[in-house]
């Protein structure tokens, strides 16, 4: 059996050549059919989801179980992540967020990923807390270098893109990249939700949201002292 370096990156060639999940590509390089997670109608597909039946039928109009015949109708277990969400959005008419939730749900239930995984084979990280600042002073805790070394804990740092006070895109100790987003809650309160990409691995992942918890803990302070 290949190596896990020399596995990954063998699955990588197949999913640049034929466009399979990294999960069916894995499979085929280990010679084990594609698991598919494609559970009978009385199972519980929420929970392979991750989202509840009474959530997705409120915002959506349909259960998983019909949304899973919906979509396995329309060939969506071969087709991209981009491509589930536009027949998603175009031909079933649920827009936004929610176009998104299914695709994901969807491709869960399917076995074309797992809780945190991406369909490239990558894991991300996902974390968000409320401040009591305005949404300025937020953001720049995280833009002013100074102010970031101190809950940041001594992190390598490369802001890729920033637009004050909504966004940024940062390059973070050499392990993958990190999306943050800024909201204002009112004159006095914000939130920063923030989305750790391209990790190799859910041990990876989950470790990085434990780091992330003690980050915003630190930066809470960090906030509160100024």
């Amino acid at each position: 059996m290949p190596r896990d370096k020399d596995l990954k990156r063998l699955v990588r060639a197949r999913m640049k050549k034929t466009g399979e999940a990294y999960t069916a590509a894995r499979a085929h390089i280990l010679g084990k059919p594609p698991r598919q997670k494609t559970q009978d109608p009385s199972a519980s597909y929420a929970q392979v989801a991750g989202l509840s039946d009474a959530s997705v039928k409120a915002k959506t109009g349909c259960t998983w179980e019909r949304w899973v015949r919906a979509l396995d109708h329309h060939g969506a277990h071969e087709m991209s992540h981009g491509d589930i969400a536009a027949l998603v959005q175009k031909k079933y008419k649920v827009d936004g967020w929610w176009s998104q939730a299914v695709t994901v749900g969807y491709e869960r239930i399917k076995g074309l990923r797992e809780r945190g995984q991406l369909r490239d084979g990558t894991y991300e990280a996902s974390k968000s807390r409320t401040f009591a600042v305005p949404v300025g002073a937020l953001f720049g805790a995280w833009q002013d270098a100074s102010v970031r070394r101190r809950w940041a804990h001594g992190a390598t740092v490369r802001v890729r893109t920033a637009t004050a006070p909504k966004s940024m895109r940062l390059d973070w100790n050499d392990i993958g990249i990190v999306v943050v987003g800024f909201t204002a809650k009112g004159a006095s309160k914000s939130v920063v939700a923030l989305t750790h990409t391209k990790l190799p691995d859910r041990e990876t992942a989950e470790r990085q949201k434990r780091y992330w918890t003690e980050r915003l803990d630190a930066l809470g302070e960090v906030l509160a002292a100024r």
